[in-house]
């Protein structure tokens, strides 16, 4: 690709007007566009633990394995692998045509070819906490740097070699996650902790722009690998992403066909687009196209659980009867009709999603809304009709804040005094992830299609800020659990493990489980080859737009 194209590119991309002649030839050359309503921190892949982040460094990064939209686990980098019988060593061997997007610190700027040793630096790389994000999946290795066990190493050039401590039978679905991405040392080196701003990897699109709050700009890497049949992928020129934060100017940017998609349930007015029944309605459906799965995803409210708030006050929450009332004075069915257009599935079974293979949620029986129950409750703990309880905060975000108001009302009904505070996404997700919040409203995305990745935020080695649990749980029989658990071969037994530990969730309710998402996209009708999965993982190198 020219210097000349690029120069071209970004114009069209970031300065064209909306000129019938300019939109015309930006349409000359395939870019997909979506807009982005939440933050993206960093591109790299060692810090890609929120959303946002995790689609923008999917494009640029690879692993050894990846996820397909069966959420099996394929080859990626690794061509092949081995697994030792007793399942604590494996090993994989690299394919021999993965090149790191062109740099100038490269010889010639040209990106070399990624080897095990490569492999090697990314993983270590992973255990520098001020890097990265992944604290909660680094136990899993066989690590001893006094016996000089890393946990993984590059056997030559091809072969890159994992230890694990103990066989869990999830562990490559784990590697499939954006933290294992490889990444170059001299790239790294180069820019150090702007790495995440400049960032070089191996995916389908290497990047080229980023304008704060404004841009994204991703172009094709004419180098990458995979193929689609005899077809060399990706199809597309370019990747632009926007951030326009207004629900309604996006929306109408996605009506004027600024935008090839966009993604979520907040991101459009639901009750001006679907039916009651989560359907395109009839005036939409030869514009552009629904996309809609289930999500493996759970929002929840969730409760400090130290025994002082964050002011040092004694903590109201640390009371279970409080914790259980809440959870029956909430109705979430009415939530999922009223708010959500019935997108969504309350979650009254507990707090891992629907979809996940092999696992029953009706062996979980959560909560039901019951006012009557939660005032009993109220009078149990010793609040009756909310005497003597303080007014309580809940946090959230923006586009969160009709889910708060509502909540708000409903636990009024059972003499709760809620006061709602509004933060901006960035602040809000520093302040959960360092248990900075007394009472909040948050979601978890499955990384790995195991319900181990949901109850780890009960863990309680996994604290804040070194990990998920967020809200600082602790029940020691929930631990031995989850340590018999993730080495249990057996999958009956298993999964045993794994519905004892949710009913204790359930009994000592730390969280709120509100509803279980759906995967929500709006498409342009001219786009081909963009698939959907319960991960809602945005893959966009076999995506095409035809005029």
């Amino acid at each position: 690709m020219s210097k000349l194209f690029f120069s071209a590119l970004i114009s069209l991309v970031f300065f064209a007007s909306c000129s019938g002649s300019k939109k015309k030839k930006a349409e000359q050359h395939m870019i997909f566009r979506y807009n982005e309503l939440g933050v993206v921190s960093s591109l790299d892949p060692a810090a890609a633990s929120n959303f946002e982040n995790i689609w923008a460094v999917n494009q640029l990064f690879n692993g050894l394995v990846q996820m397909d939209d069966s959420i099996l686990v394929r080859p990626c980098i690794a061509r092949s692998w081995e697994i030792s019988d007793d399942r604590l060593k494996y090993t994989f061997h690299l394919r021999n045509d993965v090149f790191f997007h062109d740099h100038t610190v490269f010889p010639e700027g040209k990106g070399r070819k990624v080897t095990a040793a490569d492999f090697e630096y990314s993983f270590e790389r992973l255990f520098n906490k001020s890097v990265s994000k992944a604290a909660d999946l680094l136990e899993y290795f066989n690590r001893n740097e006094s016996d000089g066990l890393k946990g993984f190493y590059a056997l030559n050039d091809s072969t890159f070699v994992v230890q694990v401590k103990k066989a869990f039978p999830a562990f490559l679905g784990i590697l499939t996650m954006k933290f294992f991405s490889v990444v170059p040392k001299e790239i790294v080196e180069y820019y150090k902790s702007d790495f995440g701003r400049n960032p070089v990897g191996t995916g389908p699109f290497s990047f080229k722009v980023w304008k704060e709050g404004q841009k994204l700009l991703f172009i094709k890497n004419e180098k990458y690998f995979e193929k689609e049949g005899d077809h060399k992928l990706p199809y597309l020129d370019a990747v632009s992403v926007s951030f326009i934060r207004d629900r309604e100017s996006a929306w109408l940017d996605f009506l004027k066909d600024n935008v090839d998609m966009i993604s979520g349930f907040d991101a459009f007015n639901a009750k001006e687009v679907l039916t009651s029944a989560g359907e395109l309605k009839n005036i939409y459906k030869n514009r552009f196209v629904l996309q809609s799965q289930p999500f493996l995803k759970t929002d929840y409210l969730g409760f400090l659980m130290d025994d002082k708030t964050l002011d040092q006050k004694p903590n109201p929450f640390r009371t279970k009867a409080l914790r259980q009332a809440i959870n029956f004075g909430i109705d979430r069915e009415e939530m999922i009709k009223y708010l959500r257009n019935n997108i969504g599935t309350a979650a009254v079974n507990g707090f891992v999603p629907h979809g996940l293979p092999g696992y029953d949620n009706n062996e979980v029986i959560g909560y039901s809304y019951n006012p009557e129950k939660a005032k009993q409750l109220m009078y149990l703990a010793g609040f009756q009709d909310g005497k003597g309880l303080p007014e309580m905060t809940l946090s959230t975000t923006k586009q969160y804040l009709d889910l708060a108001e509502h909540i708000r009302f409903q636990l009024s009904q059972i003499g709760l005094k809620i006061l709602i505070n509004v933060i901006e996404d960035g602040s809000f997700r520093e302040g959960v992830a360092n248990s900075k919040m007394n009472f909040f409203r948050k979601s978890w995305v499955g990384d790995f299609p195991d319900p181990i990745n949901f109850l780890a935020l009960f863990y309680s080695r996994n604290f804040a800020p070194n990990g998920s649990n967020y809200t600082h749980f602790k029940n020691q029989h929930f631990d031995d659990l989850y340590d018999k658990a993730i080495y249990e071969q057996n999958d009956t037994l298993r999964r045993n493990y794994y519905y004892e530990m949710e009913r204790i969730i359930v009994e000592e309710a730390p969280v709120v489980p509100l509803y279980h998402d759906r995967v929500i996209r709006l498409v342009q009708n001219n786009v081909t080859g963009l698939t959907v999965n319960a991960m809602n993982m945005l893959n966009l190198k076999t995506v095409k737009k035809i005029d």
